[in-house]
């Protein structure tokens, strides 16, 4: 049944966006009939379709970087950082298809040709999360494009407006209608176009709830290509330095960053007692300075807003709930405009909790916990079923040695802040932050599969044992 989905700012309540959800099957058909023609022009002409893609980006980048602002309610400087991510994007994944996908030639046996190509899988299905909702959906649809795929695309409901100009930019620049469709929608619509027949693949960036339904969802399809981009409770680890100052930016950089909302955020702290209260004095004193405003406020503000009034009730919940059960709030979580989601960064010591919740609280709230020696910081850091990134700051070569070793994540640092992944290197984490098909450059590893083939432009062919002797007298004259 169709129904009507709307997008408000966040950071002033204006509705932005309103339209009607769409249809699953209609768009998953369409994708269908177009693919094949999609997928037999020459790469050299979908790498040049992308190409324009980025210009067609460029000669919009104001109008895209202003939408996704409004949109989401992070900063107008962070929104055109995703921007410059999307069209940066394109480069890097014809590079990775050229070498993790492109063409072999291989020894063969009767002087055969052997070679080693690619294929689509057909239809693909893209579902996009909130937070970044230009940059990320791309980071799975340009590849997935350039492999020779159809894709079909469900903006998250939250940022319809963003995945509306997506497309629209797309087929602006040469992408046929059919091979790119967007249907808008819900959880539901959701559900449906994962369930669809026609669908050979499903790439998702979201949540880990959401993500482990979809993959209990396709136990019983093994057919379907499935890769998962989830959440993470990641850890920033700060051991002895005497750079106190940068070891509290960068602190502050992981947990504050797009007011939390990335899916690398730093939400526990773990430090070294005997450091412990001259760091936080540092970290609590720079994240009291943030300016947390609308995105086209002046003076510039680090922080704008969360997504929506129902996520920033459940942060300061979380919060409350934190604070009711152990935790020693350091700076607390304010709401600081009444009716709208403008939280203040927020900290707090749970290190004499006795159950700490593994969850991915998404949004501005840093957890500190206080440990007394490197192992015991290294096991704290894996007390997660996430498993995405973490960085360490300070310590020596040794300890970063350990570090990197033991800890469990797909992304590890060193004096590094968490949220600070490039788009030339395998993004993806293990646990339940991923199912070990990571993304970013090694994105052409989904988008499609090998087809090995053994080749000879003649017959030629003997077989040499096993067979009855020829009688000779019964051949005749």
């Amino acid at each position: 049944m169709v129904a009507s989905l709307t997008s408000h700012e966040p950071a002033t309540g204006v509705l932005l966006w309103q339209g009607q959800t769409g249809d699953v099957e209609a768009e998953v058909a369409a994708a269908r009939a177009a693919w094949p023609r999609w997928a037999a022009q020459p790469i050299a002409y979908r790498i040049e379709t992308l190409r324009r893609f980025v210009n067609v980006v460029r000669w919009e980048e104001d109008a895209l970087a202003d939408l996704i602002a409004r949109e989401t309610g992070k900063p107008l400087w962070d929104a055109r950082d995703e921007v410059a991510a999307l069209m940066g994007k394109v480069d890097i994944s014809v590079a990775a298809y050229s070498e993790r996908t492109g063409q072999r030639r291989l020894e063969a046996n009767m002087g055969a040709r052997q070679s080693v190509r690619h294929k689509p899988h057909g239809v693909m299905a893209v579902l996009g999360p909130y937070n970044a909702p230009a940059h990320l959906p791309g980071a799975h649809i340009i590849p997935a494009l350039l492999a020779g795929n159809a894709v079909v695309f469900k903006p998250s409901e939250r940022t319809p407006a963003v995945g509306e100009m997506l497309v629209r930019l797309l087929h602006e620049a040469g992408i046929p209608a059919g091979a790119m469709r967007l249907v808008q929608g819900g959880p539901d619509i959701g559900k449906a176009l994962t369930a669809h027949g026609d669908v050979g693949g499903i790439l998702f960036t979201g949540s880990a709830q959401t993500g482990i339904a979809i993959n209990r969802q396709f136990a019983a399809q093994p057919a379907k290509i499935l890769t998962l981009e989830m959440g993470g409770n990641n850890p920033i680890l700060v051991w002895d330095t005497p750079e106190i100052p940068a070891a509290a930016a960068i602190v502050v950089q992981s947990a504050f960053l797009t007011s939390g909302q990335r899916c690398t955020t730093a939400s526990r702290l773990i430090v070294r007692d005997g450091i412990a209260d001259t760091l936080i004095a540092e970290v609590k004193k720079l994240a009291d300075r943030l300016i947390v405003d609308q995105p086209h406020a002046t003076p510039t503000p680090y922080m704008g807003p969360v997504i929506d009034n129902q996520i920033a009730d459940g942060l300061t919940e979380s919060f409350l709930w934190l604070m009711s059960n152990g935790g020693r709030p350091i700076k607390h979580m304010v709401r600081t405009r009444p009716g709208l989601p403008f939280l203040s960064p927020a900290i707090i010591d749970v290190t004499n909790m006795k159950e700490r919740p593994d969850v991915e609280l998404f949004g501005p709230l840093l957890q500190v916990i206080r440990v007394a020696d490197f192992g015991e910081a290294i096991a704290e850091a894996n007390n997660s079923r996430y498993g995405l990134a973490a960085s360490l700051v300070g310590g020596s070569p040794e300890q970063y040695n350990q570090f990197w070793s033991n800890v469990r994540a797909g992304l590890i640092h060193w004096n590094r802040p968490t949220n600070g992944a490039a788009s030339n290197a395998p993004f993806g984490g293990i646990g339940i932050s991923g199912n070990h098909r990571p993304g970013a450059y090694y994105a052409a590893d989904y988008c499609a599969y090998p087809v090995v083939s053994a080749e000879l432009e003649k017959p030629r062919a003997s077989i040499g044992v096993g067979l009855k002797d020829i009688d000779v007298s019964a051949m005749g004259d």
